[in-house]
C-alpha cells in the first residue's frame, strides 16, 4: 500500500505529514521543483525526508498536455516538449532533490499521468533516471507483471473515507497493491477531505499486520526483490 501526496504543497506539511505521523506511516511525496512552498519552506521538507518519507520528482514546472488542461502554459505544453527536454529537466529536478536530502535514488510520478512528449511516448527514455515511476489507470491485477515503470494509481478527488477504505479492501481481495494519488489535503483543489484522509490511516494502522503501507520507493524495491 502507498499513499502518494502531489506537487509540493503546504498542506501536505500542514495537515497530511503530521496525520501520517500520529499513525506511523510513511508516504510519499512528488515535489515540482517550482513549488512556491518547497522554495518557501525547504527546511521542513528536508526534514519530511529526514522523519522517512520520501520526496520524489514531479519535475520542474509541472509539464502537461495542453489539449488536455487548459491552464498548462504553451512552454509547458508537452506537445512541444522534446524527448531531451524532458529528460533534461527531469535530471535536473533529480539534482535539486538530492540538494535536499541528499539521496540518489529516485521515483518519479508523472505530471497530469502524461507520458507523451511531441506525441511520442517517453517512458523507455527515462528508465535510467528512476527507481520506478507512478502513473495513474485501473489497480494492477498482480505485481507479477507491472511495469515498474508505469505503475498505476487512483487520483483520488473528494471521496469519503469509506470510499478509500474500499480501494484498499479490493486490493486485499486481489492479492495486489493499492497506491493513492493525492493532491490537496483538507481543502484545495482534486481534494481528499482531512476526516476521509484520517479514516483511511485509521484503517490501515488498525490493520497493519495485514497491510504494508509504506513510500513507494521501499514497496517498489520488495516488488523488484520478490520478483
Amino acid at each position: 500500500m502507498c499513499l502518494t501526496y502531489d506537487d509540493g504543497l503546504d498542506s501536505h506539511l500542514d495537515v497530511a505529514a503530521p496525520a501520517l505521523d500520529s499513525f506511523g506511516i510513511k508516504g510519499t511525496f512528488y515535489c515540482t521543483g517550482s513549488s512556491p512552498s518547497l522554495h518557501r519552506r525547504l527546511g521542513e521538507w528536508r526534514a519530511l525526508s529526514t522523519s522517512g518519507h520520501e520526496l520524489g520528482n514531479h519535475s520542474l514546472f509541472h509539464p502537461c498536455d495542453g489539449a488536455r488542461f487548459e491552464w498548462v502554459k504553451p512552454e509547458y505544453d508537452f506537445r512541444t516538449y522534446s524527448i531531451s527536454q524532458i529528460k533534461n529537466e527531469l535530471y535536473t529536478a533529480n539534482t535539486l532533490l538530492t540538494a535536499i536530502d541528499g539521496k540518489q535514488d529516485r521515483t518519479y510520478a508523472y505530471t497530469c499521468s502524461d507520458f507523451k512528449v511531441g506525441g511520442q511516448i517517453f517512458i523507455d527514455s527515462i528508465r535510467s533516471l528512476f527507481y520506478a515511476a507512478r502513473s495513474d489507470g485501473p489497480m494492477a491485477e498482480s505485481i507479477d507483471k507491472m511495469d515498474l515503470h508505469f505503475v498505476p494509481s487512483w487520483g483520488v478527488v473528494d471521496p469519503s473515507g469509506e470510499d478509500l477504505i474500499k480501494y484498499v479492501k479490493k486490493a486485499e481481495e486481489k492479492g495486489t497493491m493499492a497506491v493513492f494519488m493525492f493532491h490537496s489535503v483538507g481543502g484545495g483543489y482534486l481534494n481528499v477531505s482531512t476526516k476521509a484522509h484520517r479514516e483511511l490511516l485509521t484503517y490501515l494502522a488498525e490493520n497493519k499486520n495485514q497491510i504494508w503501507t509504506d513510500t513507494f520507493i521501499n514497496v517498489m524495491r520488495y516488488v523488484k526483490e520478490v520478483r
